[in-house]
């Protein structure tokens, strides 16, 4: 028995404990019975189990349309992504409006339904300096900095740079929070958190720093001690606080249907947890004109900021 035990401790280690490879296969494109949910996700585990009660809810709900089982498919970027939809490896995801223009514009999908997330269905950025700053409006950022979160932010980059290229500001990436940009224009680096972007707005390592709206008003993103010493000095336009985007090409009426389950979830008690677990998603409701216009809008900015500026 003694000399088994090693061959059985290696045998084990060969087994998929706690991996959920099943949920991060693919089926094939053409298995018109499986219904794929998609993700872009640095922590999969964590997104798997966000997605994976919504995912239960519809699929029950599919069957007048031919499907039979789902599954969730997780990518590790944006570009991914889009081969997936491409491909026909994804069927449906929830993105946000920055990425859902982006996804848009390569037409590999297409916006059917607005996600309402803690009662918001849109949102937008704020510009916000010290009590103290000279800086008075997004004219006087010319020369000093301004902190944005990462660079696949809707409300903390796309939108509050294409704001200020719309301004007629220039813009430069800068090395860190030390560094300065040249004169004539607006340098800005990115903080990861919105506890570093309020940090080091208040520690004056830069000039500025960009909230959503939402986190503006949100203890948690922005502290009461720091709040008091900031003033806002501009905003963006509203855009949609999330979208659910359906693949290009995929069968009108698996669609149609998905969008009738999604739209009716809010009134089936059944659905209360997966909708919470779903990123506090409180309903999913109609794209309004509004919207198509803002994503456009959107759209166009981000463009013209990959051409001028990335």
């Amino acid at each position: 028995m003694r000399h088994l035990l090693p061959a059985l401790i290696c045998l084990l280690g060969l087994l998929p404990w706690g991996a959920p490879a099943p949920a991060q296969e693919a089926p094939p494109a053409d298995d018109a019975s499986v219904l794929v949910l998609g993700r872009v996700s640095d922590d999969p585990k964590a997104h798997y189990d966000q997605l994976k009660p919504l995912l239960d809810y519809v699929i029950p709900r599919m069957a007048s349309v031919g499907i039979r089982s789902g599954r969730i498919l997780m990518a590790k970027d944006l570009q991914q992504m889009s081969s997936y939809l491409r491909r026909g490896r994804v069927d449906w995801i929830n993105e946000t409006a920055g990425n859902a223009a982006l996804l848009e514009r390569r037409g590999v999908a297409h916006s059917f339904l607005v996600t309402e997330r803690d009662g918001a269905t849109r949102y937008h950025s704020v510009f916000f300096v010290r009590r103290d700053s000279p800086v008075q409006s997004l004219k006087d950022l010319s020369g000093r900095s301004v902190a944005f979160q990462r660079p696949y932010s809707t409300s903390a980059y796309y939108l509050p740079a294409v704001q200020l290229l719309d301004e007629g500001q220039s813009l430069e990436l800068l090395l860190s929070p030390m560094d300065k940009p040249a004169p004539g224009r607006v340098g800005y680096v990115f903080a990861r958190t919105e506890l570093n972007i309020t940090t080091w707005v208040h520690k004056r390592l830069v000039d500025a720093g960009v909230l959503s709206n939402l986190d503006w008003d949100n203890p948690a993103r922005m502290p009461p001690a720091f709040a008091q010493d900031f003033r806002v000095i501009g905003r963006s336009w509203d855009v949609p606080r999330a979208l659910m985007l359906a693949r290009s090409g995929m069968d009108p009426r698996v669609e149609a249907r998905l969008k009738q389950v999604l739209l009716e979830a809010a009134q089936d008690p059944d659905a209360g947890e997966a909708l919470r677990r779903f990123a506090d998603t409180t309903r999913f409701v109609p794209i309004t004109d509004d919207d198509r216009r803002a994503l456009d809008q959107l759209a166009t900015g981000m463009q013209r900021l990959r051409s001028e500026v990335e």
